[in-house]
């Protein structure tokens, strides 16, 4: 059996996306601190062993953003999946996990810029910024993409509604 056979049947991660609309209907989009490539993504993370994914999704929030002012107001029809590009795969999660199955969360912030601080206990980005959802999509990973392409096309509507204060 060759590697990359070994990699496919590895099981995927159970996590969640965060899609945070602030009211001009522009996204949370951040730099991973761990990487040199200029690849911004949203705050997402891994459902802990009991834990409702809804919840994972306001925790994730706080733990990556350091602000969990944001009511959830969507989330994703199905559960979405990535899998690793296959030179990552033995590395990521010790390597028990061949990518991740994700349930995303569409939620509006509450708070106001001041609120974010990204410095938080274990900091997983270097930047932020607000930007519109369609152009994440050339900004994430390319092994991501598909997965972007999805969650905009499921969101896209809300990010409209928002901007127009519906």
């Amino acid at each position: 059996m060759s590697k990359h056979d070994k990699h496919h049947d590895l099981p995927y991660r159970l996590g969640v996306g965060l899609v945070l609309f602030n009211d001009q209907g522009l996204v949370f989009a951040a730099r991973r601190i761990d990487t040199d490539q200029d690849a911004w993504q949203m705050p997402q993370g891994g459902i802990d062993k009991g834990e409702e994914p809804e919840a994972a999704a306001l925790r994730e929030l706080e733990e990556e953003i350091g602000t969990a002012k944001a009511e959830i107001i969507a989330e994703t029809k199905d559960w979405l999946t990535y899998d690793l590009p296959a030179d990552l795969a033995g590395k990521v999660w010790k390597g028990k996990y061949r990518g991740q199955k994700q349930k995303w969360y569409a939620l509006r912030f509450t708070g106001s810029d001041a609120d974010i601080d990204i410095a938080t206990e274990h900091p997983e980005f270097s930047a932020w910024t607000w930007m519109p959802l369609a152009d994440l999509v050339d900004k994430i990973v390319p092994f991501k993409r598909d997965l972007y392409r999805a969650v905009t096309a499921e969101f896209a509507p809300l990010a409209e509604k928002i901007s127009l204060g519906r």
